[in-house]
């Protein structure tokens, strides 16, 4: 059997678990993807989409589509939280890393991944409650009593993945005593104000703002934040916690005048609690193997969540289709060699809430990176210094 003859059961319908089905049938492979909810939401979130998130996106075939609609910023413009003083700014033209950043909304994006993928092969309301492999086939079992089979099966179900729970076992998420407000609205409330041309991050003493568009026209933005929080809220995971407009303008209290007016035109909010995990000892088992969120979950500082999992599902679907079928725990092993240092890492910096604080430091390991042309052999450009890898 080779690789091209693989059928492959993707467990998560998010941006990871779409992306590796993309890739995966890019390849010639049979997918089939099984999501939990019973229908997709327009969840109210922007989500930037860089570089090297981009190449892949390209060359499933969903780049135009996503210029049509997306904010191109000028730059990543990072700023002191009162003044307004510029600590770093690194402009972004296409030119520098070989393809676009764009910012959008995340529905955008999950309808542009959906569109390559045939309605049919996607199967809404599907729980996963067990996985049984024999031989080479792989059982999954849904909350529904149905059953399915596949040769292989990609854990992409985020953070509170099942498949990671089945093959690894339980975790513990990370408590730090922050919480995350969000919001989304038409810049119209912001009466006439202009937000700039960059997706700009506030930095203050112990709390920040991310700020940008989501759309060409301008004519809709985003934030999102990252405070201290007393700890009883911390048991909360969940995007769709409603947050408190006004205990999130207090929150922002003294910040440059341009924060105070963005918070003050907020007609609502979100908030959730950001938890993290130690990276895993392993991300496979047999023939079940884990991307995205279900092994790297990182903090959203770095805006790398999304980016890191659709990285993830080109050189999976690389590693797949270099194989011959009774090679696929091989296949998964090399997938995880070169993904690992990579996704810790940056697990590692974003936990920390360091990047482009200020400094000079290099960009190129990060944005640079292509992951359909990256040599497979060896790990994933990441710098050997800046901050160290929590422990697992």
């Amino acid at each position: 059997m080779s690789s091209k003859q693989l059928s492959v059961a993707v467990v998560g319908a998010g941006m990871g678990g779409l992306a590796a089905a993309a890739t995966l049938r890019r390849s010639g492979m049979e997918v089939q993807v099984y999501e939990q909810a019973s229908r997709f939401e327009r969840i109210g979130a922007g989500i930037q989409m860089m570089p090297n998130s981009m190449k892949v996106l390209r060359r499933i075939g969903i780049e135009e589509r996503l210029r049509r609609t997306a904010f191109q910023p000028y730059s990543h413009l990072n700023r002191e939280w009162d003044t307004g003083r510029v600590k770093r700014e690194l402009p972004m033209p296409e030119s520098l890393f070989g393809a676009p950043y764009l910012c959008m909304h995340r529905a955008e994006l999950h309808a542009a991944l959906t569109s390559t993928i045939p309605e049919e092969t996607i199967h809404l309301d599907k729980r996963l409650v067990g996985l049984d492999q024999a031989g080479r086939t792989v059982t999954l079992t849904f909350a529904d009593g149905t059953r399915a089979s596949a040769d292989v099966v990609i854990g992409a179900d985020g953070v509170h993945s099942r498949v990671r729970e089945i093959i690894i076992g339980p975790d513990t998420p990370i408590h730090k005593g922050r919480i995350a407000y969000r919001a989304i609205f038409s810049s119209g409330l912001l009466n006439g104000m202009d937000i700039g041309p960059s997706r700009t991050k506030w930095w203050g003493i112990d709390r920040h703002i991310v700020i940008y568009y989501t759309t060409a026209s301008r004519s809709e933005l985003y934030f999102v934040t990252s405070v201290p929080e007393p700890a009883e809220w911390m048991t909360r995971e969940s995007w769709s916690a409603k947050g408190d407009v006004k205990e999130l303008q207090a929150a922002y209290e003294g910040f440059h005048a341009d924060v105070r007016a963005v918070l003050e035109a907020c007609p609502d909010c979100h908030k959730w609690a950001i938890l993290e995990r130690e990276p895993l000892p392993r991300w496979s088992d047999g023939r079940v193997a884990l991307l995205g969120d279900a092994c790297h979950p990182m903090t959203p500082y770095m805006a790398q969540g999304g980016a890191t999992a659709i990285e993830d599902a080109a050189i999976l679907a690389r590693c797949l289709e270099e194989v011959e079928g009774e090679d696929v725990e091989a296949a998964f092993r090399r997938y995880e060699a070169h993904r690992k240092p990579r996704t810790s890492r940056i697990q590692a910096i974003s936990s920390a809430n360091t990047w482009m604080q200020g400094g000079d430091e290099d960009t190129s390991w990060l944005y640079g990176y292509d992951a359909w042309n990256v040599p497979l052999e060896t790990p994933a450009p990441f710098p050997e210094s800046t901050v160290t890898i929590p422990s697992g």
